[in-house]
Parts: C-alpha cells; structure tokens; sequence
C-alpha cells in the first residue's frame, strides 16, 4: 500500500513538473511574441512562411484526398489506397506538371496508431514500377521499386516517429518517417490503352494492412480523434497560416538541425499545437507579418521561374527534390518546388527537367503560327533504364493542353514515332498539326505561352552527371 502511494504521489510531482515546464515555455514565447518588433516580425514571418509553404500545400492536398468526403476530388480514408486506372488528361487539374505515363496510386497513412505494411506482388522486370514515400514537409524519405527494391515482389512496413515495436518476420524492408502522416505516391508504367488489363491485374494484387493485421495480434488503441481544420487558401497565405502551422507541428518529430528556426520562429507565435489569435497580436506586428508572408510568397514565385540549374535552355529541376539530407536548410528551394510540382521524384528516381524558353532565350508560345523543333542526334535520346518522356503543359496553369489527337506527351513509346534518315529524332512541336507525314512527332501545344516538362525514369549515371545534356527548343519558321 505504501508503495503504491510512492508512485501516485511520484506521478503527481511528474506531472506538476511537466505542467510547470509548459508554463514556463508558455509564458517565455508570449513574452518573446510581445517583444518583437514589426521589423523583426516581418523578417520571421517571410522566412517561417516559407518554411511552411510546403507543409500548406501538402496539407491542401490531404484534406482534399483523405478528409473532406464532400470534395469531388476525395480519393479514400487514412489508410485506404485507391488507383488511378487512367492515363490523365487535360481535365485532370488536381496536381500541377501531373504525367502521362503512369497510373496513379493514392495512400494516405496516419501512423499514430501503429505502422502500416505495404505489399507488392511480383512484377513483371520489363514494367517499371514505383513506391515514393513522401514526409509532412515533403520530403522523399523512402522508395520501393524498380531502381530501389526490385520487381520481385514483398512486404514493406512502415512506420511513425513514436513506433518502437519488433520487425515481424516476412518484411523486406523498413522505412521510418519523421511525421506521423505520410502521403505514397506509386506510379507504374501504362504502354497506352491496350496495356490497361495488364496494369490494372497488377494494381488490384496490392495491399495495405495494420502491422496488427498483418502479423495476426490484437491492435493498439485507437488514435485519438483529431478535429481537422478545412484548408481555406486565402488564410494560408495571409498571417492566420501560423494557425496551420501549429497545428500540423503536433503531428512532427522536431529534427535537431531544424531547432534553429522553431526558435527563432516561436517569437511570433509559432509553436507544436499553440492557439494564433491574430486580434491579439499588436496592430503594428500583425501588419510586419501579412507584410513578410506577402514577401515570402513573392520569393518562392520568384525562385520557382529559374529552380534548378540551366542547361541548354532546359531547367534542371531534379535536385529540388529529395531526401531531408538533400534539402537540408534550403527551405526556399524546397517551397518554390512544392509551387511548382508537388510530389517531384528524386532525381535518382526520375530525372526532371522542364524549359520554358527556346535556343535565343525569348519564352516558348505558340500563338500566331510559332513551331518549334527539338532534334535528338543519332544515339543522343535520353539514356534510360526505364523510359523518358516530353509532357506538354499550358501556362500559367501547369496543366495538361487539349488538343484534336489527345496527345498530352510524346516518348520513346508514342506508337509511330518515326526517326530520321540519319538516326536523329525530331519532335515538332506547333498549335496547328504540321504536315502529315509528321504528326506521329507532334505535340501539340496551346495557342499561347508553353512549359516542357522532359522526364527520364530511372536515369543512367550520365542525365546525373551532365555528362548527357538535352538538346535546345529550337523556334523555326
């Protein structure tokens, strides 16, 4: 008995020392909020937006797919996987620089409770395939497939930040994320209509199951409920995104090489779970802050236009996705390339690059009867192991072009496709069809401003390198 009194009165002083420690953060962040001046606010604020940016866009993203069932573009629950089993078009306008190539699947994971166990079937080696596993800040912290993994097939579990369990046997691999909620993305490669059948036998043989399902015990108790805040688009751009911010903050493992900016960020409100009530904020700071948000937005719009490194007039896009080692502290590059095309590959999974201006630097817009050309010399198409693509996309939008042949991309599988005399290749690429013995070439553009997107699945070491370059746009007359 009096042991047991021992450990509820140790239990008491645990949580008086918690409560006190809480206070005390408490008390110092709304002291360090009421001491900043709008200068100092307007700095922090421009640079925690974008820190943030990219978590804003991913949450849009999640509460569309997983949350809000009224939404037309709701995909499945926590936890459900669902596929896209077509080829998109220029309807499609969920996601900016979407592909042509692949079907989608769709998996959002809540890992409070316990890990979930992805399973693969065997796939045929000839198919392409793969599994990205994308954190709450976006980073790509683990792959399954084709280049990672292999086509033979397996279990992968993955798990939460708290999750301290045993591997099960019958696991291939384990990948661990930073953030309770995670978003994967697979793609697997569709040779066209025809190849739909075959695709769709592989899609339907994949699952995801509780790691209590899967190992047969009896599962934990449930998460607790969690009260989503609707993403409202006009509030995550204004001084209210700190709401957002702290809200998903609770659902983050605090990285050591981030703390400098959690700290520096908390003396404007910014912390795990905090309440923002802007009328509470000095009228002065609150302005400094709308002010830095407004200028960080206008910094990461202006980053997007020349992300990556220039080559040829091609924009290497690739490395502004990646790893959290890959990314580390390069926050503005990490927000201007969730702007410009959430959910980007790796470049060891997917080398991108995207070009917007032609061979004399003028941009690529195909009013008024402008073509242009792309010419690959004999041997000089992308380098592979998988395949590559050109996708076509209207500006300012990022999307998809409707055109008469429904071609929205052209690649090393685009039936017909014709090579030269010489062994070179040449893509036309016009508003208007060109002549007939061309339009197996063609892709067609919009009758305006265009963006290329080129797309190298699992690239050889030369795309990385830059020992291979892509060819200039060139505008003919």
């Amino acid at each position: 008995m009096k042991r047991q009194i021992l450990k509820i009165q140790n239990k008491f002083v645990a949580a008086g020392l918690l409560f006190l420690i809480g206070s005390i953060f408490f008390l110092t962040s709304c002291h360090q909020a009421s001491q900043v001046t709008p200068q100092q606010a307007q700095k922090i604020a421009r640079e925690a937006y974008i820190f943030a940016y990219p978590m804003l866009e991913n949450y849009k993203t999640m509460y569309i797919q997983a949350i809000d069932r009224n939404n037309p573009d709701f995909k499945a629950p926590f936890n459900q996987m669902t596929h896209m089993t077509r080829l998109l078009d220029a309807d499609f306008t969920e996601i900016v620089a979407p592909n042509n190539d692949t079907y989608y699947t769709f998996l959002w994971m809540d890992l409070r409770r316990e890990p979930l166990v992805i399973t693969v079937p065997p796939i045929p080696p000839e198919r392409y395939f793969v599994l990205q596993f994308i954190d709450m800040f976006t980073h790509n912290f683990a792959y399954a497939g084709t280049r990672t993994t292999g086509n033979e097939g397996g279990s992968f579990l993955v798990a939460g930040p708290d999750w301290q369990g045993e591997i099960p046997p019958g696991i291939k691999k384990v990948f661990r994320s930073e953030t309770q909620f995670v978003y994967m993305l697979g793609r697997i490669l569709v040779n066209g209509a025809e190849d739909h059948d075959a695709a769709l036998a592989i899609l339907n043989q994949y699952q995801v199951k509780p790691l209590s399902e899967f190992v047969g015990s009896q599962p934990p108790a449930p998460a607790p409920q969690i009260q989503f805040p609707p993403y409202d688009e006009k509030k995550a751009n204004s001084a209210d995104f700190i709401s957002y911010f702290n809200f998903l903050l609770q659902f983050v493992e605090p990285h050591p090489d981030d703390q400098h900016f959690y700290q520096e960020f908390a003396q404007i409100g910014i912390g795990k779970g905090k309440p923002f009530d802007r009328t509470k904020l000095d009228a002065k700071v609150l302005t400094a802050i709308e002010k830095g948000v407004q200028e960080g937005h206008q910094a990461i719009a202006e980053k997007s236009k020349s992300l990556g490194k220039m080559i040829n007039g091609w924009s290497f896009i690739g490395p502004a996705f990646g790893s959290r080692k890959h990314l580390q502290d390069k926050i503005l590059v990490r927000a201007a390339a969730a702007m410009l095309g959430m959910y980007g590959n790796s470049m060891e999974e997917a080398a991108n690059f995207s070009c917007m201006l032609d061979a004399e630097g003028k941009p690529l817009n195909a009013a008024n009867g402008h073509k242009y050309i792309i010419r690959f010399p004999k041997g000089k198409t992308p380098p592979v192991h998988a395949f590559w693509s050109i996708t076509m996309y209207r500006l300012p939008e990022v999307l998809f072009v409707h055109n008469p042949i429904n071609r929205y991309s052209i690649s090393d599988r685009t039936p017909g496709i014709q090579f030269d005399r010489d062994g070179s290749l040449t893509i036309y690429i016009q508003h208007q069809p060109p002549a007939k013995n061309k339009i197996s070439n063609w892709l067609p553009a919009p009758d305006g401003p265009f963006m290329l997107g080129l797309r190298i699945y699992y690239p050889k070491q030369e795309v990385l390198t830059g020992e291979w370059k892509p060819p200039y746009v060139q505008k003919i007359q």
